[in-house]
């Protein structure tokens, strides 16, 4: 038996034992105008899980709506971490839309009968955007597998090569709805995220782009978490694992994305690189705008990978960061060995760092004090909680405190199988 299906069968184990509630939500297409309906009327039927807010407006006015989802959907609790998921950023890529919109249905009516959607509930926050590009899908068409109508914004816009970028200059004008996301992001420390596509069945991983600008492996410092965020997915989707939808070949359905083929502006490097959130890109249909008599279908293959994925940002190292007085400090940046990219602690001084298990050196800096180096060990089947004190530079003490390392909740059962690979 192969190392993907021992895992298949262990997650799908987990996650079935419990009839999942048949939803109410049909398989067709939903409009700007149901979308919205459709999204009020579960955040009335689930008030106390739920939380329906707008992160701005598309070119036309549209709400770029999020539903919350979570044991406090309506604020933050400390060291909960943030995830979330974006759909439809191409408007005339359909699916994930209607995916998402079940997701939403599916973690709110689970959440009193399964108790892996109700652990998953009460350790984070769930935020989903069913569309992105709310404008780009009223004027795309159903049927339609190739072609641009509607993949852009009502400007004309590319929102998936509309971002800063590291690598390259990017002059492209900030889309309304890119400039939404971009505020979004700075007022919510992310730690795990997906935004979906549809054209292939892959699961893409930073970098997606490289200084040269040409399709090549474009290695980032945190390579190894990134393939087992990917093969998360990819293990657990009946067929993207094969690698070999679309009449594509990508290894055990993953690919690094400057090697499938480099973008400038992309919005998973934009939110690992500057806003410290580990995001991937999933290509989930061949069809950009399928039938919608195949949505069921397309709802069946992801539902499970969907829950999986999430469960992945519980692993690796979190903690909160304070000065000698006990107050927290935001904005200190925390720096994993030679991981050149640093996470940026929050208003309350905490911090995320997905990791797979092993030995870290944890480097600790904010402005005015002295830096703080520690060493983490983090283990299998559990997320490391370390607090880190910094000392101002005035203060003849050390220049950091060591802080008792305690277990929290444990990874999923996919890092400890999926180590063999690296």
């Amino acid at each position: 038996m192969s190392l993907g299906w021992t895992f298949l069968s262990i997650v799908w184990g987990c996650l079935l034992h419990v009839p999942a509630v048949r939803g109410k939500v049909p398989f067709q297409y939903h409009n700007y105008t149901s979308l919205t309906a459709t999204l009020e009327k579960i955040a009335r039927q689930y008030p106390a899980i739920t939380h329906l807010y707008s992160v701005g407006q598309s070119r036309q006015g549209r709400e770029l709506w999020v539903m919350a989802l979570g044991q406090s959907p309506k604020e933050h609790v400390l060291l909960r971490p943030e995830l979330k998921y974006i759909g439809n950023m191409h408007g005339n890529e359909a699916v994930s839309r209607e995916v998402l919109i079940h997701l939403i249905e599916y973690l709110a009516s689970s959440f009193q009968s399964n108790s892996t959607i109700k652990a998953l509930m009460t350790s984070a926050r769930i935020h989903i955007m069913p569309s992105m590009n709310p404008d780009g899908f009223e004027i795309s068409k159903e049927g339609q597998c190739l072609g641009d109508l509607g993949r852009y914004n009502a400007d004309d816009i590319d929102l998936h090569r509309n971002f800063p970028d590291f690598f390259r200059e990017n002059n492209v004008a900030r889309a309304p709805e890119t400039e939404a996301v971009i505020s979004w992001l700075n007022e919510n420390q992310f730690v795990l995220s997906a935004n979906f596509h549809g054209g292939a069945v892959v699961a893409n991983y930073p970098y997606d782009s490289n200084i040269k600008g040409i399709n090549q492996y474009s290695k980032s410092p945190d390579d190894d978490i990134f393939q087992v965020l990917a093969l998360s997915y990819s293990l657990a989707h009946p067929t993207m694992h094969r690698g070999q939808e679309c009449g594509d070949s990508f290894l055990r359905g993953i690919t690094n994305g400057a090697q499938w083929y480099v973008i400038t502006g992309g919005m998973q490097d934009y939110n690992y690189i500057y806003k410290g959130c580990m995001e991937i890109t999933l290509e989930i249909s061949c069809c950009k705008y399928p039938l919608a008599s195949q949505l069921e279908s397309y709802w069946e293959q992801n539902k499970n990978p969907l829950i999986i994925y999430l469960q992945q940002a519980f692993m690796g190292v979190k903690g909160i960061v304070r000065d000698r007085t006990g107050t927290p400090i935001p904005s200190a940046e925390v720096t994993i060995d030679d991981r050149i990219h640093p996470v940026k602690t929050t208003q309350l001084g905490e911090y995320w760092k997905l990791l797979l298990p092993g030995t870290y050196n944890l480097k600790v800096t904010a402005h005015g004090t002295n830096e703080s180096l520690v060493t983490v060990q983090i283990s299998e089947g559990d997320v490391t909680v370390q607090n880190v004190t910094l000392f101002d530079k005035e203060t003849a003490a050390s220049g950091g405190t060591k802080l008792a390392v305690l277990s929290g909740i444990g990874v999923s059962a996919l890092n400890l199988l999926l180590k063999k690979f690296f």
